[in-house]
């Protein structure tokens, strides 16, 4: 556990970095874990307070790219490299064209197979005076369409902005957001920027305000909002059952909150198209997509009551 012990530092930091560090391939032979749906279950029917961190392997189901791999450049810019204050201020015309198009084709999404047995599971478990977190790190509010209620956007919301003058944050999700951006941010490699001016973005409409807006998230090399990360270090020290779902494991802090979890002793279940870098550390690996894998392993168990 020096790993997890060393680590600790950058959740309490709360600082968002991005470890290029990520493995595909077997779990390593000394690892202990299980696949075993059933047993898995046993502990789902008697966990009271369940943490189920998500990541984008679950906005991947429903359509979103995840902005790695084949879909890691916007133009011909890396997407971490755009998400960064630093970017922003260079050229906040050409973050917002790339947040525009990530708004725009998120709209036009709909929750998954993932999003919705969540959402559930969270209703049904309520009734019966249990309760489930998700503590997520997408922005794209899909858990929210979904039905689900308990939900800690680490990272922020795409359908939210902040005022770079006064702070205020709103609820935005008109399209186009501005006017200028209508039909702009085309990803494609050799699509030119709009260029467009600073006094034409997004301006915040508070009385006397009219500051610049920026997309309400957590860039690369900011901080995580202090009440949420308070909220999820409550509930990485008292749930008794967690799931890690469609998590890369190599965004930090969010990469250590599964881990966390697993030093105290609890069991920790991960569900992933395949293994990553932070899976030796937990009990259960279950592989494949999770929309098959994870309504299965939270179906109403027979030992549930009303």
């Amino acid at each position: 556990m020096t790993m997890l012990l060393r680590n600790r530092a950058v959740v309490a930091l709360g600082l968002r970095m991005c470890s290029s560090h990520v493995t595909k391939g077997p779990l390593a032979d000394a690892v202990k874990h299980s696949s075993d749906m059933s047993e898995f279950r046993e502990l789902f029917s008697k966990a009271k307070h369940i943490a189920i961190i998500t990541g984008a392997g679950v906005s991947a189901e429903s359509g979103v790219p995840t902005f790695r791999g084949k879909n890691e450049k916007w133009r011909k810019w890396l997407s971490q490299d755009l998400a960064t204050p630093e970017a922003f201020s260079r050229d906040p015309s050409r973050v917002w064209e790339f947040y525009h198009y990530r708004r725009e084709l998120v709209m036009n999404k709909k929750p998954s197979a993932v999003h919705l047995a969540l959402a559930e599971c969270e209703a049904r478990l309520k009734k019966q005076g249990r309760s489930v977190v998700i503590i997520t790190q997408c922005i794209d509010d899909l858990h929210r369409q979904a039905g689900s209620k308990h939900v800690l956007n680490v990272h922020g919301s795409l359908m939210e902005t902040r005022c770079m003058s006064c702070g205020h944050v709103s609820v935005n999700k008109r399209s186009p957001i501005c006017a200028p951006l209508k039909n702009k941010g085309d990803p494609g490699p050799d699509v030119p920027d709009a260029q467009i001016p600073v006094d034409k973005l997004p301006r915040c409409a508070e009385r006397e305000c009219n500051g610049l807006l920026r997309p309400n998230v957590v860039f690369f090399g900011e901080t995580l909002d202090s009440h949420i990360l308070t909220k999820v270090e409550k509930e990485i020290e008292t749930c008794d059952l967690c799931l890690v779902v469609g998590a890369s494991s190599i965004v930090y802090p969010a990469a250590m909150f599964g881990p966390r979890i697993a030093s105290r002793g609890v069991p920790v279940a991960e569900f992933n198209i395949h293994t990553t870098p932070k899976s030796e550390y937990f009990m259960y690996h279950f592989q494949g997509p999770c929309g098959t894998t994870l309504p299965q392993a939270l179906a109403q168990h027979e030992s549930e009551v009303f």
